[in-house]
């Protein structure tokens, strides 16, 4: 499968929080058909267990998952997502965990955009696992 809508994107120049401000969107599409293709549940049943996912702390908790299993690359844009300054408080996270979700965004939405969706399931795969 391609991208959704598939038009040349040169992701190398993009700014580590435009990254996160697709990769937000990206993260969130995987947690949310996982959960709806375990089981038919009321929304706010999947909108809770979905939170158990995304929210700042859970994503965090996925980049140390993750870590050992990423490449230079990976690792650049992760880095440089995790540094980016926002202009913005996290309201129910530490600034620790916020900075490391936004790293996790940014690299989910640079793969997405690099059209590397073999990768972004592998990841994906590897933070779902216990």
């Amino acid at each position: 499968m391609n991208r959704l809508f598939n038009k040349n994107c040169d992701v190398n120049n993009l700014s580590p929080l435009t990254l996160a401000f697709v990769g937000d969107t990206v993260f969130d599409l995987f947690v949310r058909e996982k959960l709806v293709c375990e089981a038919n549940r009321p929304v706010n049943k999947l909108h809770k267990a979905a939170t158990g996912y995304v929210s700042a702390a859970a994503q965090a908790k996925a980049v140390q998952k993750i870590l050992p299993e990423l490449t230079e690359r990976e690792l650049s844009v992760l880095k440089r997502g995790r540094n980016a300054h926002t202009n913005h408080k996290a309201k129910n996270a530490s600034e620790g965990d916020y900075h490391y979700a936004t790293a996790l965004e940014a690299l989910f939405g640079y793969l997405y955009l690099s059209g590397e969706l073999d990768r972004l399931r592998e990841l994906f795969d590897l933070i779902i696992t216990d």
